[in-house]
């Protein structure tokens, strides 16, 4: 896109390739056609120089004609395993993925919990220099995640990242109301809300606002840490439980993707549902081409807090030192170049770590969230529930209710 493009086009070019898929599959049906998946395990000499990258990433992040100039100058070919969720991710490395795989993508508190398990390395900022380009608070002195507490090596380059938002119908509902979370469990706009299927989601968000209601939030934890949303005590799960199973009346439906929830925005059969601000952008492209009248507004953080992630480059343990780890990092340079940054913005629909404000309009600076990224310290990053069984349990009585 050309700075000089008009807004609607700008809007248009920005929103998600398509609208009937998640921040992680935007560009599935393109992957797909250009790049094979790995069909087994490559093994080479620690000492050789790579002659296959292979990495365990989402779908969405694949740039074809990138990877392409980056195959010809490295000599090497470039191998991607998709996956839909950290826990799949997570589960692959561990059954003796770290020796099929080079790279891995991960979000939130997941790259912790690989290093901790030493299923990832470290990484030199210095050997990637597109790092320089980081947003402030995305810089190792800042976020804290992909920095090892006690040697202060880094282990992990972010690339992306957003939030668990709040879409509603600005003509419809009061900004005031929808800057909280009570807004999604509000009677006033009963059978005019929606959510997500995803239970983790819903359980970590409702979380937040229980633990506001009961004044636990701000006060000692029983583990002696702060307040996360995915470790939630069995009174506040309690607490969760009941409240969802309030919400559920005041339901039209659980939206299963994009497609179905931009559909129950525009034709104002649902006011307000959190979401991943993909759904917002389309909406935005919508009304600049004139296609719907009502304006939608997106709350990012809510005032009782917020969920959030950062999507990481990480590099498999099973790299060693040497011309695999330069492969690597010279891979995840180039990914994260401000250039590259900026395809990845319009074709996934993401807000970029990556400072790319001189090559974006006004337009895009806004929709992509430039200039907001100091709200991210107010987000609870995604995680691994404490206990799953616990959460599955509510989540199941809830259903049944």
């Amino acid at each position: 896109m050309k700075p000089h493009e008009s807004h609607s086009a700008a809007a248009q070019a920005a929103a998600p390739a398509s609208s009937s898929v998640d921040r992680r599959q935007a560009l599935k049906t393109l992957a797909a056609g250009a790049l094979a998946t790995v069909t087994a395990p490559y093994i080479r000499p620690a000492s050789a120089a790579p002659t296959q990258l292979r990495a365990l990433m989402w779908e969405g992040y694949l740039l074809p004609d990138v990877i392409a100039g980056f195959e010809e100058k490295y000599k090497v070919k470039f191998a991607p395993t998709f996956f839909d969720g950290n826990s799949e991710a997570y589960n692959k490395l561990r059954v003796g993925g770290t020796k099929d795989f080079d790279l891995v993508q991960a979000d939130g508190f997941w790259p912790s919990l690989y290093f901790r398990e030493k299923l990832i390395r470290t990484v030199d900022y210095a050997k990637m220099p597109s790092t320089q380009h980081l947003f402030p608070v995305f810089k190792p002195d800042q976020y804290k995640l992909l920095t090892d507490e006690k040697t202060g090596v880094q282990f992990g380059v972010p690339f992306c990242w957003g939030s668990y938002g709040t879409t509603y119908n600005a003509d419809q509902v009061p900004a005031e109301k929808a800057a909280s979370i009570e807004v999604l469990f509000d009677p006033e706009f009963g059978g005019r809300l929606s959510t997500s299927a995803r239970f983790e989601e819903n359980i970590a968000l409702t979380g937040i606002l229980v633990a506001s209601r009961m004044g636990t939030i701000d006060k000692p934890r029983p583990d002696g840490k702060s307040f996360n949303p995915y470790v939630l005590t069995d009174a506040e799960l309690d607490g969760v439980e009941k409240l969802l199973i309030e919400q559920k009346k005041l339901l039209l439906t659980r939206y299963q993707d994009n497609a179905t929830l931009e559909q129950l925005l525009a034709s104002g059969a649902v006011v307000a549902a959190p979401e991943f601000a993909q759904v917002y952008r389309l909406l935005l492209a919508k009304k600049a081409k004139g296609e719907i009248d009502t304006t939608f507004a997106h709350t990012l953080v809510p005032k009782e807090g917020g969920l959030g992630w950062v999507d990481t480059w990480l590099v498999s343990s099973g790299v060693p030192d040497g011309a695999g780890l330069d492969v690597c990092q010279s891979f995840i340079d180039l990914m994260t170049a401000p250039e590259t940054m900026k395809k990845i913005a319009l074709a996934s629909g993401c807000s970029t770590t990556i400072d790319i404000r001189s090559l974006s309009t006004p337009e895009e600076q806004k929709l992509y969230l430039m200039d907001r990224t100091g709200e991210l310290s107010k987000m609870y990053m995604f995680d691994q529930p404490s206990s799953t069984e616990k959460w599955e349990r509510v989540w199941s009585r809830m259903q049944a209710a």
